[in-house]
């Protein structure tokens, strides 16, 4: 059974509250109880693994962030509908739950700050996690060949609500966005005078925390580790422009 499954399934040791799970719930789903408490808190072990309840919330938080990116500009385009069931790629047997959750959430962009807020709280100290539920975002955004001023204004407060500097949510902008000129040294988040071990560490540093296999290992859907696979591509490319152009080896 799929994480999502098993959520809106009902299974035993998943437990989510506060917005997110009240979106579950009025979406159809069985699993809404208090958030923290579950049967692998009272001693029974967790049939999705210990960290359930982190990856459920993240799915659903950024179903929800996902369709309320995709209504920020007043309309949902079905370029922006097949971007999201590209990075959501869900089972089968999940796309009917899915479809209810996303439509309950895209009615309008009021209170997208709460799940905003609430998946700040669970992904406390997973700063790469954060920056993906960005990049997701982006990804909805731009699939209908340009980025409204009211979904970029949506991004960034949902970064800053997320934890995530100015500076990281312009790095992150630049890997997505054709807007700034497609420059490398933007989307390694470096000025253009920045010295070359400056250069090659902030490349081994962003080439670690977006490998796919790490972002793997944090339950992330597969859809999603298809973007950060096209993010690091991008960050490759930007660094061997720069390699090239500096005589970096």
């Amino acid at each position: 059974m799929s994480i999502l499954g098993a959520i809106l399934g009902g299974a035993a040791g998943f437990a989510v509250g506060g917005p997110i799970g009240a979106l579950v719930g009025a979406a159809g789903g069985y699993a809404v109880q208090h958030f923290g408490e579950s049967d692998a808190a009272a001693g029974e072990p967790s049939p999705l693994g210990e960290d359930a309840t982190k990856q459920g919330t993240f799915t659903i938080g950024v179903i929800a962030l996902g369709a309320k990116m995709a209504k920020a500009d007043g309309r949902v385009t079905p370029d922006e509908i097949a971007a999201f069931k590209r990075v959501f790629c869900t089972a089968p047997e999940d796309e009917k739950d899915v479809a209810a959750l996303f439509n309950r959430a895209k009615q309008d962009t009021a209170g997208f700050e709460a799940y905003a807020r609430q998946l700040a709280r669970v992904l406390e100290g997973a700063h790469e996690v954060k920056e993906e539920v960005i990049d997701c975002l982006f990804e909805i955004a731009i699939a209908d060949g340009e980025v409204h001023p009211s979904e970029l204004k949506f991004l960034e407060d949902v970064a800053e609500i997320l934890g995530l500097s100015p500076s990281d949510f312009a790095r992150i902008r630049a890997v997505h966005m054709a807007a700034d000129g497609g420059d490398p040294f933007a989307v390694l988040g470096l000025h253009h005078d920045a010295e070359n071990a400056e250069i090659k560490a902030r490349y081994r540093q962003l080439a670690r925390d977006n490998h796919p296999d790490k972002l793997m290992a944090e339950g992330l859907p597969e859809g999603v580790i298809a973007v950060a696979n096209q993010k690091l591509a991008r960050i490759n490319a930007a660094y061997d422009d720069i390699a090239k152009s500096r005589g970096i080896r």
